[in-house]
């Protein structure tokens, strides 16, 4: 099963979606979602900011809880 890291990789890249614009959108750094990816940290997110990311990538909540 793939982590967190590469769902949202994964996601992004298929959609053809750019690190800096998900950092734009959720008000984060590129550096931010670099480590998301790399799965240095993992996405701490307010509710606002998890709804923007899930409207972005094209995820329900549940695929990012897998």
């Amino acid at each position: 099963m793939a982590s967190l890291a590469e769902k949202l990789k994964q996601r992004r890249e298929s959609l053809s979606v750019t690190q800096r614009q998900i950092a734009l959108e959720l008000g984060v750094t590129v550096t931010t979602v670099q480590n998301w990816e790399a799965g240095r940290y993992i996405p701490k997110l307010s509710p606002n900011q998890m709804k923007a990311l899930c409207d972005l990538l094209n995820f329900k909540l549940e695929d990012l809880a897998d």
